[in-house]
C-alpha cells in the first residue's frame, strides 16, 4: 500500500466515475425526459468499478 491510490488503475477508475457523475448530474438538470441519460451516467459509474478490477488484475495497481 505504498502508492495510496496513485496507480494507473485508481486514476482511470476515478476518471471514469467522474464522467459518470457528470453525465448523471447534467441529466438531472435537464427535462424529466432525460432519465435514460441519468441511468447511463449510473451505468458509467458502476463500470468504473469493473475498470478498476480489470486493471488491477492486469498488474496496473502496483
Amino acid at each position: 500500500m505504498a502508492h495510496h491510490g496513485n496507480t494507473p488503475a485508481a486514476w482511470t477508475a476515478v476518471t471514469v466515475a467522474m464522467v459518470g457523475f457528470v453525465v448523471g448530474g447534467i441529466a438531472l438538470m435537464l427535462d424529466p425526459v432525460s432519465m435514460p441519460l441519468f441511468w447511463i451516467g449510473v451505468a458509467i459509474g458502476i463500470a468504473s468499478l469493473v475498470v478498476f478490477v480489470v486493471m488491477a488484475k492486469m498488474g496496473m495497481n502496483d
